[in-house]
């Protein structure tokens, strides 16, 4: 009897220190973690009134707390311009916890992390009330609203970032939401809300910037281009350019929809990018090879995706093709998808010499006096082509803009490269429109995704996105 009462007696002590363990080491380890995580309700709550720090876009306040004459809390977050910047604020709700900035930078926000004990240490002695942090983001407001009101009545998305250092100057998703709705302390008010934009057919919560993919279609030419040309090829290299095009071992023939100057023996491939030749690029891609195509993919960031502050879903090209299916990746097609960010940085990495920078949105976080928290570091992520390739390719897409696909977006006193995009996806359905190219003079990159058109656009690429690139280009002269 006494042995059975000692072997209990051990196991239950055992399971009383495992379980201080886990206690312990998820208080050192995990508390953070656990703090800021926008499930946890009893900290939400207790953090809701408190004086959150400001999101800035460049010196103002995109986001801020502002006092309250409420028995509840002591403040309210305002978004200004809340629609406008909603996929890069995300939303405080203290029904629906955080999203984007507004959870990353949770603990800096609330003077919680780390790096602030020493700022709240002072307030104590002080008698002061604790302050968050300001975070500091890179847009550019002039080049925000520029995209939004170029945007509008339009589905689809805009980045813009600086193709030197990666930081992001616009990023916009159309149709968007207010998320002061969310973070009303009228609580049904919330929920009516949250409803009706989940129920929303249009998804305006959707972040069609970054967190979607699609077909990106002949943008993706310049990926092809671009390995092609780190094979050895130039772009007077002649190439096969039939009307039509059987693809090996497959009932699909591929057709050029009207393009002037396509549909003939032989055309250079910098012909072929200016009148966007599909069987030009598809023998391109097939003479190439799936396992070159895909590569040059993974060196722009596809299957790979980017980790800027707020994340990005990941950019596909498939891993097993056949020789039709290279065929129709060549050209954006099949099964390659990507997000608005990743063709805009295949852009960026063009016109910066070939190296990839990683994308961000936040430069620097601040204590309220001020003083400087951390700041962030460029980080190239790698060299995505030879300098003397993205040379070239850089040339090519000037080329195509001042006398090709391209002259949508070509600008006085500004020297542009670009390539358009049309992606057929459903043969119900309109085509998706893309505009992806930079600007010399600026430094910068921007990527422009239609995904429905407003009355009245021009239903070609180049004429639906071009003026949206053109607005936020003139807005970063």
């Amino acid at each position: 009897m006494n042995h059975s009462i000692r072997w209990v007696s051990a196991v239950a002590g055992l399971m009383f220190f495992a379980l201080l363990a886990n206690i312990t080491g998820s208080y050192l380890f995990r508390g953070p973690e656990l703090t800021n995580s926008p499930l946890n309700q009893r900290v939400l709550q207790e953090q809701f009134g408190w004086p959150r720090g400001p999101l800035m876009a460049g010196n103002t306040p995109i986001v801020e707390s502002v006092a309250v004459d409420s028995y509840l809390w002591a403040n309210k977050r305002v978004y200004n311009n809340g629609p406008m910047y909603a996929p890069i604020t995300g939303y405080y709700s203290l029904n629906f916890g955080r999203s984007r900035l507004e959870q990353v930078y949770n603990a800096e926000l609330t003077s919680t992390s780390d790096s602030q004990l020493m700022a709240r240490v002072m307030d104590a002695l002080a008698g002061r009330s604790t302050q968050g942090a300001i975070v500091q983001t890179t847009i550019n407001p002039a080049a925000q609203a520029a995209a939004w009101e170029a945007m509008q009545g339009r589905k689809g998305a805009v980045v813009a970032v600086d193709y030197t250092t990666g930081a992001l100057l616009a990023y916009v998703s159309t149709p968007s939401y207010d998320p002061a709705d969310l973070a009303s302390s009228d609580l049904d008010h919330v929920v009516d809300a949250w409803d009706a934009y989940n129920d929303d057919p249009a998804r305006p919560m959707a972040d069609r910037a970054g967190r979607e993919i699609y077909p990106p279609g002949s943008t993706f030419k310049l990926v092809t281009t671009a390995a092609a040309l780190e094979a050895g090829w130039r772009p007077d290299t002649l190439v096969d350019s039939p009307k039509e095009l059987p693809l090996p071992n497959s009932e699909h023939v591929l057709e050029n929809f009207g393009q002037v100057g396509c549909g003939g023996e032989r055309i250079t491939m910098l012909d072929a990018m200016k009148v966007s030749c599909n069987t030009a690029y598809a023998n391109i891609g097939m003479a190439l090879g799936a396992d070159a195509l895909r590569n040059q993919a993974e060196k722009f960031g596809f299957n790979e995706g980017f980790m800027s502050d707020i994340g990005s879903a990941t950019s596909n090209f498939p891993s097993e093709m056949d020789a039709a299916q290279t065929a129709m990746s060549a050209i954006g097609q099949f099964e390659v998808a990507a997000t608005p960010l990743q063709m805009t940085m295949v852009a960026a990495a063009i016109a910066n010499r070939g190296v990839l920078m990683e994308p961000y949105l936040v430069s620097e976080l601040r204590n309220p006096d001020l003083s400087v928290l951390s700041i962030h570091a460029k980080n190239p992520i790698r060299q995505a082509l030879s300098q003397q390739s993205a040379g070239i390719l850089a040339s090519m897409m000037i080329e195509n803009v001042n006398s090709g696909g391209g002259d949508d977006a070509a600008m006085d006193g500004l020297t542009v490269g670009g390539k358009t995009g049309t992606a057929q996806w459903d043969t119900d359905e309109h085509p998706y429109y893309w505009f992806v190219g930079f600007v010399e003079e600026s430094h910068v990159a921007i990527g422009v995704f239609i995904e429905e058109t407003k009355s009245g656009d021009p239903q070609w690429s180049g004429g639906a996105a071009g003026p949206v690139f053109k607005a936020v280009a003139e807005a970063l002269r």
